[in-house]
């Protein structure tokens, strides 16, 4: 290889990676200049953690500790999050794609960047980002307060048991599968009311579909959907029937893998 050849290659090397920075750095500037997102989140956070106290008071006024089923100590810590911390987060995740579509801005973010796969990994790696430190930050939140409050009548769990830690950064890890969900299926649907009722069916309509069917078929489909699959990693003892929590990992991640794929060779195809 020649002198020039090589610095040439190497001037392309340093320009794809300066592209991927501006990339990134475009979508950080939108997603962080609007200030409705801010508002969002904090009453998403706000929410969710009164209803973290709300759930972990009630737990710990019972007269017995929960038997084991559904709510024990640690998914008690996750029911408010489940839904105050999902939704509002999913909703701001299709917005990524549809605010643009709606406005016409996405003509804009599509001459700047003008490989579609660029584009919609730039918004990927900035909303999937966002999306895991928000969930880990109110996951262990949500943890702290309710063991706390748990553990005046000594029902409380502690980091150092096994599993729970684990446990708990896997509820971190939903808020960040289910936003990434919902930004594929913005980008695919590309109407705003369309896509947050798509991404609902996907992290709740799914498993609830499944809670109405008879045995076996509840458990042998609902082990794929993305609610029977929260379930299990957030659990210290999973049900039996469904899959383990490793596998039940796996089926998480496949569900914004799956939407994100499928919303790159959608909008790799259209004009617009």
């Amino acid at each position: 290889m020649t002198a020039a050849a090589a610095g040439q290659q190497e001037r392309a090397g340093r320009s794809t990676v300066a592209r991927a920075a501006d990339v990134l750095s475009f979508e950080w500037i939108k997603l962080r200049s609007i200030r409705s997102n801010y508002i969002t989140l904090l009453a998403a956070v706000t929410v969710t953690l009164g209803s973290t106290v709300i759930v972990a008071r009630a737990v710990a006024a019972a007269a017995s500790p929960p038997p084991g089923g559904a709510i024990t100590a640690l998914t008690a810590s996750f029911l408010g999050y489940a839904e105050y911390a999902v939704i509002p987060v999913s909703v701001l995740a299709v917005l990524q794609f549809t605010s643009e579509y709606g406005c016409g801005y996405i003509a804009t973010t599509f001459c700047a960047v003008p490989r579609r796969w660029a584009a919609l990994a730039g918004k990927t790696a900035v909303t999937g980002t966002a999306a895991l430190i928000s969930g880990e930050l109110l996951a262990f939140a949500c943890f702290w307060l309710a063991q706390a409050l748990l553990a005046g009548r000594h029902r409380g769990l502690s980091l150092a048991q096994p599993g729970v830690t684990g446990a708990v950064l896997a509820g971190g890890f939903v808020l960040c599968a289910c936003a990434l969900t919902a930004l594929g299926l913005g980008a695919i649907i590309r109407h705003t009311a369309g896509a947050i009722t798509g991404a609902l069916a996907a992290i709740y309509g799914a498993a609830a579909l499944c809670l109405v069917l008879p045995s076996p078929w509840k458990d042998d489909l609902g082990r794929f959907t993305m609610g029977f699959a929260a379930t299990q990693i957030v659990a210290l003892h999973p049900q039996r029937g469904l899959l383990s929590p490793a596998f039940s990992m796996l089926v998480l991640a496949a569900w914004p893998a799956a939407a994100l794929l499928i919303a790159g060779l959608v909008t790799a195809r259209r004009d617009v």
